[in-house]
């Protein structure tokens, strides 16, 4: 889980935590320059056909490619030819968040890509000496390396939660390799100094499992109890969700990677300060800490019953100086949006693209 929840109102530490922007609800309305907050006035497509959700399960054969410093384990629908979207997940979830999503891209033209994230299924690392690294610039440059491996120049980008957030990086500082971009929780770009500022205890509460990383029993205890710990995490983040055992066991088996808890560890050690990024990445993080304005055509979506830490779109909207669009999911709509709310998400896509 990734973003945070505003309660009682906004607090200016909290936002720049996750890179969301400093403003009142006030100087958003007044200062967008243009941009559309509730409805955006670009035509919209034809409705995507009605499908109930937890009709797909499975993709086709996933396949590998060389890209980066990974074998990147992914899924692909739709035509060759088709306008490419790649879509990315968070955690704990893996690349099943989008598997109704695919189907429905497939059939509107689209080219769909679904990569693992490094430490998620059959995502490898190529060499043992490469460092098990989880921080945020890291993860935007391996999708990036994707592109470059499949020969893609430019896409429409999607995700939520760590796939949200590198979605974020990657229309941030390569535009023009994205062609839109729609971000479930909005503008996640953050950086370790604004981490290691103290937030007030309900708010530190809500990001229990970030102390639990920071020892080593915690991660000894997520190495241990990795399926029951993401279970909880899902639960929590998306409590009127009713998935089911075999949704769940599905993207399980993706937590099974040998490079899993080492990236996970590390992902959430180094937003606070307790573990160092790659010496390579200092100059992109440098810019990411400057929360740069995203100049792409963006629809953000949030869901109605999103139980993981999130900030109000108020906080948000003025990161966003293209073509702009937010999006209230709702249905009792949790923090995995896409894989609860597959139709919407997919149309977002699409509207965004055009």
């Amino acid at each position: 889980m990734d973003t945070f929840h505003e309660s009682g109102g906004i607090d200016h530490r909290r936002r720049h935590f996750f890179g969301a922007a400093a403003l009142t609800f006030a100087a958003t309305q007044l200062g967008m320059n243009g941009l559309t907050y509730a409805q955006s006035n670009a035509p919209k497509s034809a409705p995507l056909p009605t499908i109930k959700t937890g009709t797909n399960t499975s993709f086709g054969p996933l396949k590998q490619i060389d890209a980066g410093v990974l074998n990147i384990g992914y899924a692909e629908a739709g035509p060759a030819d088709g306008s490419p979207v790649i879509l990315l997940h968070g955690w704990p979830y893996d690349i099943y968040s989008f598997v109704e999503v695919a189907p429905l891209l497939a059939a509107a033209g689209y080219r769909v890509i679904v990569p693992f994230v490094r430490g998620y299924g059959t995502t490898r690392f190529l060499s043992n000496e490469t460092p098990r690294n989880g921080q945020q610039a890291v993860l935007a440059v391996d999708a990036i390396a994707l592109m470059d491996a499949l020969k893609i120049e430019k896409a429409v980008i999607g995700g939520f939660d760590w796939g949200g957030r590198s979605a974020n990086i990657m229309a941030a500082l390569w535009p023009e390799r994205c062609k839109a971009l729609v971000s479930v929780s909005g503008y996640l770009i953050g950086n370790q100094e604004a981490g290691k500022a103290p937030l007030p205890p309900s708010a530190e509460l809500q990001w229990w499992y970030l102390f639990y990383f920071a020892t080593e029993r915690g991660r000894q205890g997520y190495d241990k109890y990795r399926r029951e710990f993401s279970k909880l995490i899902w639960r929590i983040a998306s409590p009127q969700w009713n998935f089911d055992d075999a949704t769940f066991d599905r993207s399980a088996t993706a937590f099974d990677n040998p490079d899993h808890v080492a990236i996970v560890i590390d992902n959430y050690r180094w937003r606070i300060g307790l573990a160092d990024g790659e010496a390579k990445y200092d100059d992109l993080e440098k810019r990411l800490a400057q929360a740069p304005v995203i100049s792409v055509p963006t629809i953000t979506m949030e869901g109605d019953a999103n139980g993981a830490p999130h900030s109000e779109p108020s906080a948000y909207a003025n990161k966003f100086s293209g073509k702009y669009e937010h999006r209230n999911i709702k249905g009792g709509i949790g923090h995995n949006l896409p894989q609860e709310a597959p139709q919407a998400f997919a149309q977002a896509i699409i509207d965004a693209a055009r």
